[in-house]
């Protein structure tokens, strides 16, 4: 068996000592003193990479002019704002990546926790190594903060600094008018007919929420029309089917084919198509379920009870219901449907305690 030594820091003659000092510096950072500002550093390509053999500076680019735009498609319907989810983010870059060899090699650079009344508050400071085809690398320092009831602080502050990353480092469009005439000649970046569907859907939807609020969009937000969208001037008079919608309502098996299969003529794609049948396997699960007994006599408590919590999850800053029903289910083994009065008021009083500790502390 033949062993290769790789080059080091130490034995890499390219690495000259004003270099090793600003490794060992980004590394291990100062003994003591104030917080340090993180500096990206660069490691050249170890000795034998083929000449020809694009660096991470190219490959970085070349991310970047591939890279389609991620608009704020998620909502908190809790707080009413709109945001970008990571997995959002994640599923625009990973093509991508491995198109042009590109991968993010992650560590947790600094780690602390801290109790905040029933909270937990994390800060972290990860360091990304982004590995070019060559094998060059660069290092960056990205900081993430998080808070949470149980144990999702830390993995909440890490996808809060990825998303962050990938944004920064590869400018990621967050709309179409991101993307220039000049990108959008170029063969790489001219967007797939699934995504330019998708683009269109989100774009038909907020116009018609705008003119549910008789709001008319201005000329500037519309879209050029698509295989999805009827131009401007038929709007009005033909506007699109929305075969989510139908699907939705379809009273039986036999209508949703239907609307399925008109969907497929109209050239729905893959993923829209899916969407169509999770909502008929969730029919199908509904019709399956034997219909739920209420409580005798305690419904109207046990209601009042519930609605009582999570108006106390608001108030302690927790995100939205799905949020409220994690942290109770952390705590009590159970969802907050199936507890007991007596839980969900303890539970209440908690939420509400941490709330005015909040409040007074501001």
């Amino acid at each position: 068996m033949t062993v290769t030594t790789l080059p080091t820091a130490l034995t890499d003659p390219r690495v000259t000592p004003e270099l090793f000092a600003r490794l060992v510096k980004a590394v291990t950072g100062p003994a003591a003193g104030p917080s340090r500002t993180p500096e990206v550093v660069y490691i050249p390509a170890p000795d034998g990479a083929p000449a020809d053999a694009p660096r991470v500076f190219a490959a970085v680019n070349a991310v970047m002019r591939d890279a389609m735009p991620v608009g704020k498609n998620q909502r908190n319907e809790q707080q009413n704002y709109a945001f970008r989810g990571i997995d959002d983010v994640m599923s625009a870059m990973a093509g991508p990546l491995r198109t042009h060899g590109v991968f993010i090699l992650p560590t947790i650079a600094e780690h602390q926790q801290q109790r905040d009344g029933k909270m937990t508050r994390t800060v972290i400071t990860m360091r990304y190594r982004v590995y070019g085809p060559a094998g060059d690398c660069l290092l960056a320092d990205v900081p993430g903060e998080a808070f949470d009831y149980a144990d999702k602080s830390t993995n909440k502050a890490q996808s809060a600094a990825l998303k962050y990353l990938l944004f920064t480092l590869f400018m990621l469009p967050v709309d179409g008018r991101s993307i220039d005439d000049a990108d959008r000649q170029h063969p790489t970046a001219e967007p797939t007919p699934e995504h330019r569907a998708e683009q269109q859907q989100r774009q038909r939807r907020q116009q018609d929420r705008r003119q549910q609020r008789g709001q008319q969009p201005r000329r500037r937000d519309r879209a050029e029309a698509g295989p999805w969208e009827q131009p401007p001037q038929k709007a009005t008079a033909n506007p699109p089917r929305d075969y989510l919608a139908e699907a939705t309502a379809a009273p039986s098996p036999e209508a949703f084919a239907a609307v399925r299969a008109a969907a497929v003529g109209a050239g729905a794609p893959a993923d829209y198509l899916a969407r169509l049948d999770a909502v008929a396997a969730q029919k199908r699960t509904a019709a399956q379920k034997p219909p739920r007994r209420e409580p005798s006599g305690d419904s109207q408590v046990h209601a009042a009870a519930l609605g009582e919590l999570y108006d106390a999850a608001r108030s302690a800053g927790l995100a939205d219901t799905a949020e409220a029903n994690e942290t109770f289910t952390n705590r009590y083994g159970r969802p907050p449907a199936e507890a007991s009065v007596d839980q969900l008021r303890e539970m209440r009083d908690d939420l509400l305690d941490h709330a005015r500790a909040a409040g007074g502390a501001k």
